[in-house]
């Protein structure tokens, strides 16, 4: 299988779990990682698992406004924050809202999963981007094979402690479960 996974990341936390995702999935699928900005058409084609992760802004998806206020918080002097390098341009909710039939694959349903990275706590109180994600992947007709992934992140925009090892290991098991699910078509 060819996975392709795309993420929108702001200070960096969501860009080093999908590095680590991608590392789990490297284990058994030729992987392909790249920011939301690169993700093309041809690449969202040539795939058979799509992986799309991005941080969760105001209790859910990112949106051009929260990118905005994301970016003047890193400008900020002593804030202590460094904007992600592809950082700029759309997120994935533009992306995700702009694009075609991302699912439609030869006549095959491409398998899909979503992450996010949020505050630690409930998401009732935090949101879950991933939630959002979900639904628009499925909405263009993507195949949504196991439930939204939560990475957590500190009050002080870091990964936690243990989340890029959960991560690696969450692309491994998604890895897996889509390879006991993808039957190539002869």
């Amino acid at each position: 299988m060819r996975a392709l996974v795309v993420y929108e990341s702001m200070y960096g936390n969501t860009h080093a779990v999908a590095v680590s995702i991608a590392a789990g999935l490297s284990t058994r699928h030729d992987v392909t990682l790249v920011p939301v900005t690169r993700a093309t058409p041809e690449l969202v084609a040539a795939a058979d698992l799509l992986v799309v992760g991005g941080p969760t802004h105001l209790h859910r998806m990112s949106t051009a406004a929260s990118r905005r206020w994301a970016a003047d918080a890193a400008r900020k002097q002593g804030g202590g924050l460094t904007m992600d390098p592809d950082a700029d341009g759309p997120g994935v909710r533009g992306w995700l809202e702009g694009a075609g039939s991302l699912g439609s694959l030869g006549g095959q349903n491409t398998f899909a999963v979503a992450f996010d990275t949020r505050l630690s706590g409930v998401p009732l109180f935090t949101g879950r981007a991933s939630r959002g994600i979900s639904r628009l992947l499925a909405g263009h007709g993507c195949r949504m094979f196991a439930a939204p992934e939560s990475f957590l992140v500190s009050k002080k925009d870091t990964l936690r402690d243990g989340e890029a090892a959960r991560a690696r290991a969450w692309g491994a098991m998604i890895g897996a479960a889509a390879s006991d699910l993808y039957a190539p078509v002869s």
